[in-house]
């Protein structure tokens, strides 16, 4: 088996709750990630228009301007897109769904349980492997296999979030108004694009995810079995 060794750049973490939308958004990074090829923007899972599948959505180098910019922008060769995703409730991935670049093309890997935990990795070239072509402002393309679906490709940023109305709060220029409604809000990131990386695979693939207890009440009321799950971006030594 070929083992290529991928060491963490660690920039963006989220939780999924099934049947609940999650969103974890990374937008400002440290100085040695922000601006980088491995700099994740934002982290959306949520459950698929199948109900037995979830969709995980990791989104690379936002504030892509549109036009050239975005034309131009590209994933990294040497950059490992890595989902991860915790089954048993220890905060440990039980099983990871891998994402790299080969040419024109997003090559995924898994969902498998990895050889390695925490900031190294290995990419899992035995594990069920799909792939995908590149997206790009011209041209779509979405690979559907063994109940999996792939893209990966510019698009416009998701993200949603009045950044000037947040500063004046955060000044006291707003106080004690808050935020404005939506439809009188400015979304900053209306007119920015991003590099996204999607995928949807059914739930039998994740394992049975675990319940969650607190301690001062027991079981938490109602609410259903959680995953845990994040996403990181590993750089090649």
């Amino acid at each position: 088996m070929n083992k290529t060794k991928i060491v963490a750049a660690i920039s963006g973490i989220g939780l999924l709750m099934l049947s609940l939308f999650l969103m974890s958004s990374d937008i400002l990074d440290a100085p040695n990630v922000s601006g980088t090829s491995s700099d994740i923007a934002d982290f959306y899972a949520f459950e698929g228009d199948n109900p037995d599948n979830t969709v995980f959505v990791a989104t690379l180098q936002s504030n892509l301007v549109p036009g050239a910019v975005t034309e131009n922008a590209s994933f990294d060769e040497d950059v490992l897109v890595e989902f991860n995703i915790d089954n048993t409730g220890d905060f440990q991935e039980d099983l990871v769904i891998q994402a790299i670049k080969r040419g024109d093309t997003i090559h995924f890997f898994g969902p498998i349980a990895p050889n390695e935990t925490g900031l190294s990795s290995v990419i899992m070239t035995t594990a069920e492997h799909h792939f995908v072509r590149i997206s790009t402002t011209e041209e779509s393309f979405v690979t559907n296999e063994n109940g999996m679906s792939f893209f990966a490709g510019p698009r416009r940023d998701p993200y949603y979030f009045d950044i000037n109305r947040f500063n004046d709060i955060a000044s006291g220029a707003a106080a004690p108004d808050g935020f404005f409604p939506p439809e009188e809000a400015n979304d900053f990131f209306e007119s920015i694009n991003t590099l996204a990386i999607v995928i949807e695979v059914p739930n039998s693939m994740l394992g049975n995810a675990p319940t969650h207890i607190l301690e001062s009440e027991g079981d938490i009321n109602g609410l259903p079995p959680a995953y845990n799950v994040w996403v990181s971006t590993k750089r090649k030594e």
